[in-house]
C-alpha cells in the first residue's frame, strides 16, 4: 500500500512539474524570440517592456484591458466549446456578429422592464448565435461538410444578411456617416461596476459565469465526458452508445450559443445599437486566446487579459517612436510559442511514460525469470 502510493505521490509530482515547464517555457522563449526581432528594429527591447508595464499599470488601462477582455474571453469560450469537440468552429465572428444584429433588432422595438428586456435580449442573441452555428453541425452530420468549409461560407453569408437589413428604411436608420438600428431603451443598458476613473462593463460578471458553466459542463458531467471522448476517438464513443452525430450537433449548438454572448457586452453596455462601426474580429481573436489558454477556463481569462494588455499598451509603444505592427508581431510569437511549448513537453512527458512503462515490464519479467529459475 505505502509503495503504491509513493508510486502515485510521484507520478502527481512529475505531472505538476511538467504542467508548470510548459508555461514557464512558453514564457522564456516568447520573451527571447520578441526581443530579438524588437532589437532587429534598431529599438530597445528592455525600454519597450518598461513601457509596456509603467503604462499598463495604470488604473485606466487595467480598466480598459479588463472590458477588452471580457468579449476576448466570451469568444474564447466558444471556440474551446469546439475544440474540445475536435471541432473547428471558425465561425464564431459570423455567429456574434448575427446574433448582436437580430439582438439589436428586438431590444430596439421592445420597451419592456429592464429585468425582462434584458434577458430577452441576451436569449435572443444566444438563440441566433446557437442556430447559425447548428447549421454547420447539421451539415457536418447529414453531408459529411467539414465545419472550417461551412463556417467560412456561413460568416460571408451573416455579413451579407446583416449588410442586406442594415440600411435606412430597414431595420436601421442613418445618423451622420453611420448607420445603426435603433437604440435601445434606457431599461437595456447593463449595469456597470463603479471603478475609477471609469466603470467596468458589468457583463464582466456574466462572462465569468459562463466560464465557470463551461469548465462545470465539461469537466464535471456526464455530458462533457462523452463531448472529450467523442473528440478524442469517435469509434470508441460510438461503441460505448454515444450518439456521435448528436454529439457534434450539440456542441455546435452549444458553441454558437456562447458566442451569441460576445457581442452583448459592447451592444449592452457601450452603443446600445448594431451599426456599421461595431467591432469585428472578435471571433478570430478567440482562436488564439483559445489556443493560448489550452481551453482552460482559467488560461483562457489569463490569455483574454494578456491580448487585452498587448493591444492597450501597444498604442504607448507608437508614442515611443516602435513599429505600430510590434504589437501583432508579439502576439503571434506568444501564441505559436505556447503551442510549440505545450506539444514539446506533451512529447516529452509521453516519453517518460512510455520508458516507465518500460522498465516495470522488464522488472516484472525479470522477477518471472527468476522465479522460473529458482522452481
Amino acid at each position: 500500500m505505502i509503495k503504491k502510493f509513493d508510486k502515485a505521490a510521484k507520478f502527481d509530482k512529475n505531472k505538476a512539474i511538467l504542467a508548470v515547464a510548459a508555461p514557464l517555457l512558453a514564457i522564456v522563449a516568447a520573451i527571447a524570440i520578441t526581443s530579438i526581432i524588437i532589437a532587429a528594429t534598431g529599438k530597445d527591447p528592455f525600454h519597450a517592456y518598461q513601457v509596456m508595464v509603467d503604462f499598463g499599470s495604470k488604473s485606466d488601462s487595467q480598466v480598459w484591458i479588463v472590458n477588452k477582455a471580457t468579449p476576448y474571453y466570451l469568444s474564447a469560450l466558444a471556440v474551446a466549446i469546439g475544440f474540445r469537440m475536435n471541432l473547428f468552429n471558425i465561425g464564431v465572428d459570423g455567429q456574434y456578429r448575427i446574433a448582436a444584429f437580430f439582438a439589436a433588432v428586438v431590444g430596439g422595438a421592445l420597451t419592456l422592464p429592464g429585468i425582462v428586456q434584458v434577458p430577452i435580449i441576451i436569449i435572443v442573441a444566444m438563440a441566433v448565435g446557437a442556430l447559425w452555428a447548428g447549421i454547420a453541425g447539421l451539415l457536418k452530420t447529414t453531408r459529411g461538410v467539414n465545419e472550417v468549409i461551412s463556417t467560412i461560407m456561413l460568416n460571408a453569408i451573416g455579413a451579407s444578411v446583416i449588410g442586406y437589413f442594415l440600411q435606412d428604411g430597414r431595420l436601421a436608420k442613418k445618423e451622420g456617416n453611420l448607420i445603426h438600428t435603433p437604440y435601445l431603451p434606457d431599461s437595456s443598458h447593463f449595469f456597470e461596476i463603479p471603478t475609477t476613473p471609469k466603470p467596468i462593463y458589468g457583463f464582466v460578471v456574466i462572462a465569468a459565469i459562463a466560464g465557470l458553466a463551461y469548465w462545470f459542463l465539461l469537466g464535471r458531467t456526464r455530458f462533457g465526458f462523452d463531448l472529450r471522448t467523442v473528440g478524442q476517438s469517435e469509434s470508441a464513443a460510438q461503441a460505448s452508445g454515444v450518439s456521435v452525430k448528436r454529439m457534434i450537433i450539440t456542441s455546435m449548438v452549444l458553441s454558437g450559443a456562447v458566442a451569441g454572448l460576445v457581442g452583448m457586452p459592447t451592444l449592452l453596455g457601450v452603443s446600445y445599437n448594431y451599426g456599421t462601426d461595431f467591432p469585428t474580429g472578435i471571433g478570430f481573436t478567440g482562436i488564439a486566446i483559445a489556443l493560448l489558454g489550452r481551453n482552460h477556463p482559467i488560461g483562457m481569462a489569463l490569455g483574454a487579459l494578456l491580448w487585452g494588455f498587448l493591444e492597450r499598451t501597444g498604442t504607448q509603444l507608437e508614442f515611443e517612436g516602435y513599429a505600430q505592427e510590434i504589437v501583432g508581431v508579439i502576439q503571434g510569437v506568444i501564441v505559436l510559442c505556447v503551442v510549440i511549448a505545450y506539444e514539446i513537453v506533451r512529447r516529452y512527458g509521453l516519453k517518460t511514460q512510455q520508458r516507465k512503462v518500460g522498465e516495470e515490464l522488464a522488472a516484472q519479467a525479470r522477477k518471472s525469470d527468476k522465479a522460473e529459475a529458482a522452481a
